[in-house]
């Protein structure tokens, strides 16, 4: 031991620390379930709020109206502009430090029927328990509806809830006769799992939660040999080339070797090719939905310049792609992988799918 280093008092001393590299540590970030689970019940109703649009298209509005003296409506997703007099949903939030029980949702059940014999609304077409847990005999029980309806029945006729009891005699025998005509299908809790992937098809994710980023594939190729897929705005950008340079550019042959429209060619298909790399990258990655968002973002601004009077095909064309590189995308998890090359391929999958057009009609063919 003679050649080791000793310490102040003889010992042999500790060897030296070495690093063999950076040490990076991350913080932790809670799951998005972790993090729903946290909320307050205000930020709980907010959040499905912003879930519920997500869910049908056919909702002409939604709206939040928990608190003192709702009537047992949370979130009210309308499906004509009658509002609470027509046809309508009800998303019932419970957000509790324990599972949601049956003698809890009961409750609301009954404050419901009670808000429609009162007539502050006509009864929701569905009525969604929405809570980040359900007691296992909840789930059971709202899973045979028939039997729940004779269980809510027989609890109704000796309930002291005062939302029943403050009623006249007549307005509970209506409660009564409402509940038992009424099926009790309509009563269905909401899976965690299930909502988190669809609140993702909203514009609210990337504001609430950090995704994680993904690594996106190299962008695609164009094949030599143009695929039948690309018909539609290949033939657009021929129209195009034909209408500036008339018989010089009348086929795909004479495209290739003309000095400005070969390459212009070539630019456009690598544009296209790039937005299906970003297409098939977000079909695979995310929820439906999210690529069409890039896309009718661009439409909306892409459709008002097409219109604009143009002598060409040509300048409508490179306006259109102009303002396309600066069109504000609406916020997804897929808007951090948008490029500027993207961008422009997505005018000419909107080509493609027939929602611009380059050449007016009766323009060269």
């Amino acid at each position: 031991m003679s050649d080791q280093t000793r310490g102040p008092q003889g010992d042999p001393a500790e060897p030296p620390l070495v690093l063999t590299g950076p040490v990076m540590q991350f913080p932790y970030m809670p799951s998005p379930k972790k993090i729903v689970f946290g909320y307050d019940p205000d930020e709980f109703e907010e959040f499905v709020k912003e879930w519920v649009p997500a869910l049908e298209a056919d909702y002409v509005r939604v709206e939040r109206q928990g608190g003192t003296g709702d009537h047992g409506i949370d979130v009210a997703a309308y499906r004509s502009e009658q509002g609470l007099e027509g046809p309508w949903d009800n998303y019932q939030c419970k957000r509790y430090k324990t599972a949601l029980n049956w003698s809890t949702a009961a409750g609301e059940i009954r404050k419901m029927f009670a808000g429609v014999v009162l007539e502050h609304f006509v009864l929701p077409t569905r009525y969604v328990f929405v809570a980040p847990a359900f007691a296992r005999p909840l789930r059971a029980a709202l899973a045979k509806p028939e039997r729940t309806r004779a269980k809510f029945l027989e609890e109704l006729a000796a309930t002291n809830d005062e939302v029943i009891t403050r009623l006249t005699s007549d307005q509970c025998q209506e409660v009564a006769q409402l509940a038992a005509q009424t099926d009790f299908s309509m009563f269905v809790p909401i899976d965690m799992d299930l909502m988190l992937e669809q609140h993702k098809t909203t514009p609210y994710w990337a504001m609430r939660f950090q995704d994680e980023q993904r690594k996106r594939p190299a962008i695609m190729t164009p094949p030599d040999e143009h695929d039948p897929e690309e018909a539609r705005y290949v033939q657009q950008l021929m129209r195009v080339y034909a209408e500036r340079w008339k018989t010089e550019v009348d086929t795909l042959e004479s495209i290739t070797q003309h000095p400005t429209a070969g390459d212009h060619m070539r630019r456009q298909r690598e544009a296209f090719y790039s937005a299906e790399s970003l297409r098939r990258f977000a079909r695979d990655a995310y929820p439906d939905g999210h690529f069409n968002a890039v896309m009718d973002d661009v439409h909306t601004i892409a459709v008002e310049v097409g219109d604009r009077r143009f002598e060409l095909g040509w300048d409508r064309l490179q306006a259109v792609l102009e303002a396309a590189g600066a069109v504000a995308l609406t916020q997804t998890v897929l808007t951090r992988y948008v490029r500027p090359l993207d961008r422009k391929g997505v005018c000419h999958h909107l080509a493609n799918d027939g929602r611009l057009t380059w050449c007016e009609e009766g323009g060269a063919a």
